[in-house]
């Protein structure tokens, strides 16, 4: 029977992993590509669905990422924001799960393989919007394709070390 001191302390992790992305998501590096640069936005999105499970790590996901973009300037990226780090977030934690019951494949390999598939989530998802909703045009859209994946191939590498150190941390676990 779940009390209702599971439920706030589960929103309160979820609270956490939200104003975690929101922050390391603000957190720019350049790139030197136009237009590029990289965030830890989707290192703490990935661990978000990995650690919080699909609904309470979409929600901090979605919620912290859209945070950062209205913060920084960006408003008009956070509704796209909010529905790719929600898909990113449940595609890792559904991936990690099946790649994972497999005995012979370490929880490195479906930690970089969810990742891996939750960042094409993210490219094809801001290629689409940008490409589509925004209308930047074509060639603005495959533009910001280097950028997007650079982010996410650190978000893969830095992601995957955290998971190590976070897969034994069980926030869903009644209490």
């Amino acid at each position: 029977m779940k009390t209702s001191s599971n439920k706030s302390y589960k929103l309160t992790i979820t609270a956490l992993f939200a104003a975690l992305s929101c922050i390391a998501t603000m957190i720019i590096i350049p790139i030197g590509l136009e237009n590029g640069y990289i965030n830890l936005g989707d290192c703490v999105v990935l661990s978000s669905g990995w650690v919080l499970g699909p609904i309470y790590g979409a929600v901090a996901a979605a919620t912290g990422t859209m945070l950062a973009d209205i913060f920084s300037g960006y408003a008009y990226y956070a509704p796209a924001t909010f529905i790719i780090k929600a898909v990113m977030a449940v595609v890792a934690y559904y991936i990690y799960r099946l790649i994972a019951k497999k005995s012979v494949i370490s929880s490195v390999i479906a930690s970089i393989i969810s990742s891996l598939i939750s960042e094409a989530v993210m490219v094809s998802g801001y290629f689409i919007f940008e490409s589509v909703f925004l209308d930047i045009g074509m060639k603005a859209a495959i533009a910001d394709i280097p950028g997007n994946a650079l982010q996410g191939a650190a978000a893969i590498i830095i992601a995957s070390i955290l998971h190590e150190r976070l897969k034994n941390i069980n926030i869903r676990k009644d209490r």
